[in-house]
């Protein structure tokens, strides 16, 4: 029995059905991949990362968005970080101001299914985007952060926390965040049956 291939998209296909769509699909390679939903814990952290990024860069030429802000990292990945901070003059892709161009900070917040993912192969692409120079990862299932910075020689520099007590500094946007911030009202002991067993 033969199996039905899924058309190639172009970049411009894809924003025109993603512009009229119901639901965020994340484009990669040609095709079309749509957005699972989120669980509390993980709406919970970006709220809290968002909320802190906005407080500390409102005063200054700096922009905070959460997940509804599509990026396009490369001509073959458009896809939705879960909260984006530029200093300076946001580019967009055109005049619609749907897609972003230039991100300085992108922060990702892990889950089990995605963590492998997101400190991968999707930071792999990430770096190719000459504008960012900090990318923070952080876990749902437990106290752990990770900074990646960008070091003059282009090799990437990773700082990794993991108490409460903990706190790391944002160069690239001029911002230091809190862990205890980070996880207020985050339960993790609801979490474990998020965690899949090691086989």
């Amino acid at each position: 029995m033969a199996t039905q291939t899924k058309p190639f998209l172009t970049p411009e296909q894809y924003l025109e059905i993603e512009r009229q769509a119901e639901f965020k699909s994340v484009y990669y390679q040609g095709e079309m991949f749509a957005m699972a939903g989120a669980r509390e814990v993980h709406v919970t952290i970006v709220g809290n990362l968002f909320a802190q990024l906005h407080q500390q860069v409102r005063a200054r030429p700096c922009r905070a968005w959460v997940a509804d802000l599509r990026v396009r990292v490369s001509p073959e990945l458009y896809t939705y970080p879960d909260v984006v901070v530029v200093c300076g003059e946001p580019q967009f892709l055109n005049d619609t101001r749907d897609t972003l161009l230039n991100p300085n900070l992108i922060v990702e917040v892990l889950s089990p299914y995605t963590e492998a993912y997101d400190r991968g192969l999707k930071f792999e692409h990430y770096r190719s985007l000459p504008s960012v120079s900090q990318y923070l990862t952080v876990a749902s299932d437990r106290v752990s952060a990770e900074r990646f910075t960008r070091q003059p020689s282009g090799a990437w520099l990773l700082t990794a926390v993991s108490h409460l007590e903990d706190s790391l500094e944002l160069e690239s946007v001029g911002c230091r965040l809190a862990l205890a911030d980070v996880y207020e009202k985050v339960d993790l002991t609801q979490t474990a049956s998020m965690v899949r067993p090691l086989s």
